[in-house]
């Protein structure tokens, strides 16, 4: 029971997440994604909370949890800001 409320958690702030950028377009411009960015930022989003469950429930030692979740938010960070600006010039980076 613990596990499938941790997984609505998740699946609940991914939904409220993406409803950020889809309320932001339909009061300015300067937000423009297609239904494919949304698909991309649900995938990556919801991936990095089960990542974070699976953290949860398999690494007992509370430092290393701590560690390994800041380095996943850091991963998701450094993802998300390339594909948005495209920082490091990769193939996927948005520009």
């Amino acid at each position: 029971m613990k596990q499938n409320k941790r997984l609505l958690i998740i699946l609940s702030t991914v939904v409220f997440v993406l409803l950020i950028p889809f309320v932001a377009m339909q009061f300015t411009d300067e937000v423009n994604w297609t239904i494919f960015d949304f698909m991309v930022a649900g995938v990556l989003l919801f991936g990095t909370g089960l990542f974070f469950e699976w953290i949860l429930r398999k690494v007992k030692n509370r430092r290393n949890v701590v560690l390994f979740s800041v380095l996943l938010f850091l991963v998701l960070l450094v993802v998300w800001i390339d594909l948005a600006v495209g920082i490091f010039g990769t193939p996927i980076s948005g520009h």
